[in-house]
């Protein structure tokens, strides 16, 4: 009995103990830099991205934030890495439509729990997609391109940076929903894609807005629509697709904050207050627009919410178009 009570008082001065760390630790959180886990290689639009909401919440935090690229196997490898990370608020996560909504959809087994392994922290923005064809394709609209590829089904054909990418699932949600045939041509990533839309090789993709922005000013690429709800402020003049005929229809690749979950209520809360302030400043916002991404803040709930929405909404294109989980 002596050695029980013995056993249970240091149990409770060590449960005693670890509470007072937690609450001096909180109190001063954060007090050393934040990794920011980015799931691909660097110089990629991600990375780009991130680097710049890291700046800004470094200005914000007090504490450096370091950008961490864990690239491989499509970006499954970092959030993996992400989700096994110690929750102590150190560590962020760039978790966005890739990891959260397009590979669960796409693969029987990610490593991870989309869900119940990530608090998310807050949307950040989006980019949108376009529709873009050669201009050798007799057609001016989305209702023209849609028109022609009817006459001639299975005989055009469509570029991708890779089969599971937003800009891929993009066009065969538009197959889907305009009743056309256009045979999908993969490529490895969006320079050589967009080489050979120049090019001819391939005669229409789905690009993110600044891949296609120089040739569609310069005349190389005709640009018809894009995927957002609103018209992109760098190609004001091109419509969206939902009002070229194809009302609803929109896929943004959007972009957030995770940390892994079981982070320390006061830390957690301190970062979903700091997200939004940091998003706030001018040059945080105008850096990102360069960048051509549209800015459109959510609150932790919320961003669970559409978090969830997209993944069933890719789950659900998945299986209709008839690409088998890997």
């Amino acid at each position: 009995m002596k050695c029980a009570r013995i056993v249970l008082t240091w149990a409770l001065l060590a449960a005693a103990a670890g509470g007072t760390y937690a609450q001096t630790a909180a109190s001063d959180y954060p007090n050393r830099p934040l990794r920011y886990i980015v799931p691909f290689p660097p110089g990629g639009s991600t990375d780009i991205f991130a680097r710049i909401v890291a700046d800004a919440l470094t200005d914000r935090l007090g504490q450096h934030v370091v950008v961490d690229n864990r690239a491989g196997a499509s970006g499954l490898l970092g959030a993996q890495i992400a989700a096994r990370a110690t929750p102590d608020g150190y560590t962020i996560f760039a978790c966005n439509i890739a990891s959260l909504a397009l590979s669960p959809a796409l693969y029987r087994k990610v490593g991870y729990d989309p869900e119940a392994d990530f608090a998310p922290i807050g949307l950040i923005g989006s980019n949108p997609n376009a529709l873009a064809i050669h201009p050798s394709v007799p057609a001016a609209t989305v209702a023209e391109f849609i028109a022609y590829a009817k006459t001639r089904p299975g005989k055009l054909n469509y570029g991708s940076a890779g089969i599971g990418t937003s800009p891929q699932l993009s066009m065969e949600l538009f197959k889907m929903t305009a009743g056309i045939d256009i045979v999908h041509i993969p490529y490895k990533g969006g320079g050589p894609l967009l080489m050979a839309l120049v090019a001819a090789e391939v005669q229409s993709l789905f690009g993110t807005v600044p891949l296609l922005l120089g040739p569609t000013r310069s005349g190389k690429v005709r640009t018809l629509g894009v995927t957002s709800s609103t018209r992109a402020v760098d190609l004001p003049d091109v419509p969206t697709i939902a009002e070229s005929g194809m009302p609803g229809f929109e896929v943004v690749s959007w972009q957030g904050l995770c940390t892994p979950t079981g982070v320390p209520g006061p830390a957690l809360a301190k970062l979903r207050a700091v997200l939004p302030a940091a998003l706030a400043v001018p040059d945080t916002r105008k850096r990102l627009a360069e960048q051509g991404v549209q800015v459109t803040p959510l609150t932790h709930d919320k961003y669970a919410e559409y978090i969830r929405a997209e993944r069933a909404k890719w789950t659900k294109l998945v299986k209709d178009v008839g690409i088998k989980p890997q």
